[in-house]
């Protein structure tokens, strides 16, 4: 096993050589990475112990022990009391026995997906990655197999850009109620056992709560994180949302720095993506969780969301959304400058559910008729136009989007600008008002000229006129129940 105070010798000894420090000044100049800019779509994977029950949430090992919840009496009639069988005891029945890493990698491809970023450690506390921090690990435990270490062999295999990202931050205080009646979790505890140390839980969003984590605890947090780093070279590190507490400001800036100049020695672009202003805004990418932005910003993000609305991991009742209507969100998020991080939750022995896949599939399918309007494409002057506003705000995602056919989101590449309708006209017929003929004396707006129109996936002509209201377009044999993309050549 690692000694921790040699590994915390050898973060400040990587920060003091590297050209990055641990100060928000000096990670502000950290720049964004282009295969991220260009790559627009990746797929997030929540799989671990949890998957096993497969009740409730991905916050089983959590809401098992609070008495009364769903989670509590369905663990006492299906697994018995507490005491006897507590989250521990999944860990044997974690077999992973169909995992295969180069069947999830061939269908991350197909689905279109340009990077991927598998949870490396939830807030459960069991690294899915082999470790010399602490034997809860999967190579050790459960499947015995270094799951994080073939999945990033896969991707490389696919071209696929490998992530990875942790939630340990939350284990300070996930486990804590156990400590409330007779169960498997009870002290004494120490570092390195897997349910320390099981805290009391407060206000999630009091950045300032008691009892904060210690140094301890923050140490053992920041050396779980680097090895991550040192042994798996992530190309984005994503955080879940309880880092924004107070307490692990300086070690965030410490991380930060040893990331980034690890990248540096290393010549790779890499990123971090975070919540709730953990980061100093500009250091790192901001991630909006189950939602989205309804106006363009100037700045990258990215949004994370699932194909299931009730659960980030499998569950046997997860309420799946319609690939078309994830389609939509990509589109309306690319055009608005940020990337699409879409989860999968894969089953306790590795498969991953034919829901998940037909959703995948049918994404795939899309982009790789229309992918020309998503990837390495950038904002133009308008993000879009149309009745439908979208809600802004996290965990959004519930909240049924009525896009029409007058709703039209707008991405440019080189000398061609995609007019994308959000859903297909009936008749055939479409407006773009952003497009039509304009006055360059008289308004700042879009003067270019147009040498022609066409629409991607269908052998149809367009026949197109324009003037000051808009650019018509009118086109036959187009049927959809995805958004329509239009590729507008200019001069």
């Amino acid at each position: 096993m690692k000694d921790m105070k040699e590994y915390l010798k050898q973060i400040d000894e990587v920060i003091a050589r590297g050209p990055y420090k641990d100060d928000w000044n000096s990670l502000s100049a950290h720049p964004l990475p282009k295969w991220f800019r260009n790559g627009k779509f990746g797929i997030f994977i929540h799989w671990g112990v949890y998957s096993v029950p497969a009740f409730g949430s991905e916050w089983y090992s959590r809401n098992m022990y609070i008495q009364g919840s769903p989670e509590f009496e369905h663990h006492v009639k299906t697994y018995g009391p507490h005491k006897d069988f507590g989250y521990k005891d999944f860990i044997p029945l974690f077999k992973a026995e169909k995992f295969n890493a180069e069947e999830w990698a061939q269908l991350f491809e197909e689905a279109g997906a340009k990077y991927v970023v598998p949870v490396a450690e939830h807030h459960d506390g069991f690294q899915m990655y082999k470790s010399e921090l602490s034997h809860w690990n999967a190579a050790e435990m459960g499947p015995k197999r270094d799951t994080l270490g073939e999945l990033c062999t896969a991707f490389h295999k696919h071209g696929l850009v490998n992530g990875a990202s942790s939630h340990r931050a939350e284990h300070w205080f996930f486990m804590g109620h156990g400590k409330e009646f007779d169960s498997d979790i009870k002290e004494p505890m120490q570092r390195g056992d897997f349910y320390w140390p099981a805290m009391p839980e407060r206000d999630h969003h009091d950045i300032f709560s008691e009892p904060a984590p210690t140094e301890e605890y923050l140490q053992d947090w920041l050396t779980r994180t680097c090895e991550i780093i040192d042994e798996y070279h992530p190309k984005l590190l994503y955080f879940d949302w309880w880092i924004q507490h107070q307490s692990f400001r300086p070690y965030l800036k410490k991380l930060a720095a040893y990331y980034y100049n690890r990248a540096e020695e290393w010549g790779e672009e890499v990123l971090i993506n975070y919540k709730h202003d953990a980061f100093m805004f500009g250091t790192a990418v901001v991630d909006i969780e189950r939602g989205q932005f309804a106006d363009v910003k100037p700045y990258y993000w990215q949004t994370d969301t699932a194909v299931a609305l009730n659960s980030w991991c499998y569950t046997e009742n997860n309420s799946y959304r319609p690939a078309a209507d994830i389609i939509c969100d990509l589109v309306d998020i690319v055009s608005k400058n940020g990337n699409l991080l879409l989860n999968i939750g894969p089953k306790a022995d590795g498969t991953i559910p034919a829901e998940d896949a037909a959703i995948l599939r049918e994404i795939g399918a899309w982009l790789a008729v229309n992918g020309e309007a998503i990837y390495d494409t950038h904002l133009w002057r308008k993000y879009g136009e149309g009745p439908t506003q979208v809600v802004e705000g996290q965990f959004s995602d519930g909240i049924k989007k009525e896009f029409t056919s007058d709703d039209i989101r707008y991405t440019m590449k080189g000398d061609t600008i995609y007019a994308i309708a959000m859903r297909c006209a009936q008749d055939g017929a479409y407006t773009f008002p952003a497009l039509g003929r304009q006055d360059a004396s008289h308004k700042p707006n879009f003067a270019g000229i147009i040498r022609n129109v066409s629409v991607l996936g269908f052998d149809s002509a367009c026949d197109w006129t324009r003037d000051e209201s808009g650019l018509h377009v009118k086109v036959s044999g187009v049927k959809s129940d995805k958004p329509v993309v239009f590729r507008v050549e200019l001069v």
